[in-house]
């Protein structure tokens, strides 16, 4: 979590959010949500621009969507609401 929340170097929080949705599985995007969910607004946007360079990167990434929506039972209410924003960024990106 000291990766994704690095108030020291935010290239490292785009960096491994990136590298982590690159992975697309439930555990690796469940720990961006996890990273969402106490972010500031600062690192929610270094967060979300690494999720958007991993979706628009060559291949995309079209397991970052279905991660999400498993993510939405999650027992956590704060990865609950940090996923469905993933998934929104996810939206965006392939508008």
């Amino acid at each position: 979590m000291g990766l994704l929340l690095d108030v020291e170097d935010t290239a490292v929080t785009r960096q491994t959010a990136e590298a982590l949705a690159r992975v697309g599985t439930v555990a690796a995007v469940r720990l961006i949500a996890l990273a969402v969910a106490e972010a500031d607004d600062n690192q929610a946007d270094w967060l979300q621009t690494g999720v958007h360079d991993a979706l628009v990167g060559a291949g995309g990434v079209p397991n970052v969507a279905a991660a999400c929506a498993n993510l939405a039972w999650d027992q956590e209410d704060a990865v609950r609401r940090a996923a469905a924003d993933i998934s929104a960024w996810a939206d965006d990106t392939r508008r």
